[in-house]
């Protein structure tokens, strides 16, 4: 047996046949190559844009907007542009403020308004409520009862004034009756609406589970419904307040709404402007109140809270 040595590819380089010429040109063109190429620039650690801004606290952010509303309207009234018998400087109003607390006036004309409210957005919350349980847990309910409560909630509840008068005389009945009106809508369409926005899927789950009817309607419907009948409250409440005022205009002889009329018989617009801001501060904390039970209540919900 004969071994053939077969010659070498020609595809493969000689190295042999590099010359150290050669050798030392491709070193030097390597080393050029690598002082050419730039070096890799620093990093630097990315720092969040919510850490970046500097963090004012909130009571300061909350609170800038009114002293700069205040600052421009002493400034105002100091240079002769606001006159007295247009709108009263703050300094005068905080005067006229001490004045009616000193004497009583201010405070009884709020706890009769105070009251008002009260009974009307007591039985406003009552009437809505039960409206809104009838006619969004049952259809036959929603057929008897929706029609005639969208019919009613387009009228304005400031027309029927005169006929309350006429109904229920000169005193407090029509007063809480306005205000009743006003709160029983907006609770009715919200509560209404959160009853149908409940998911279907969780009817079903719940009813895979063995709950009653009532069972549902406890665990699953009205705890689903809760967001919308608490956003509702609010919107009831801010009406409420709305409704007062026209109510308190009305053949009043007491509460924050007659101190306005009097007010407007002899030319205050301090004594005006200090009922308005009764009326803001009150409507104030109202919303405080039920935004308080939102998040006591509504514990089981994450929200977004903004940044």
């Amino acid at each position: 047996m004969s071994i053939s040595h077969a010659p070498p590819d020609s595809s493969e380089p000689d190295i042999s046949d590099i010359s150290g010429d050669t050798v030392v040109k491709a070193a030097t063109t390597a080393t050029s190559t690598a002082a050419s190429t730039p070096s890799p620039p620093d990093l630097e650690p990315l720092v969040p844009t919510s850490s970046r801004r500097t963090h004012v606290p909130r009571w300061l952010r909350r609170t800038s907007g009114p002293v700069l509303l205040l600052a421009l309207w002493q400034l105002l009234s100091s240079t002769g542009v606001l006159t007295a018998d247009v709108l009263a400087s703050p300094g005068r109003i905080a005067q006229v403020a001490g004045d009616l607390i000193a004497d009583g006036s201010l405070s009884s004309a709020m706890g009769t308004s105070l009251t008002r409210v009260a009974a009307g957005l007591a039985l406003g919350t009552l009437v809505g409520t039960g409206l809104a349980l009838v006619s969004g847990l049952f259809r036959i309910g929603e057929d008897l009862v929706d029609a005639p409560v969208q019919m009613l909630r387009t009228v304005p509840f400031v027309g029927l004034i005169p006929l309350f008068i006429i109904w229920f005389g000169i005193g407090e009945a029509p007063k809480v009756a306005i205000i009743t009106l006003g709160v029983t809508f907006p609770l009715y369409l919200n509560v209404y609406a959160g009853i149908r926005g409940v998911d279907s899927q969780l009817i079903e789950a719940g009813e895979s589970l063995g709950l009653s009817r009532w069972g549902l309607v406890r665990h699953v419907v009205l705890p689903g419904a809760l967001p919308g009948a608490l956003t509702g409250l609010r919107y009831s409440l801010g009406i409420a307040w709305l409704a007062l005022v026209f109510a308190e205009q009305v053949n009043a002889d007491s509460g924050i709404g007659f101190l306005m009329v009097q007010a407007r018989d002899f030319l205050r617009t301090d004594v005006i402007v200090v009922c308005l801001i009764v009326y803001a501060f009150l409507g104030l904390l109202a919303d405080f109140i039920v935004r308080s039970l939102e998040r006591l209540l509504l514990q089981w919900r994450p929200t977004f809270t903004g940044r």
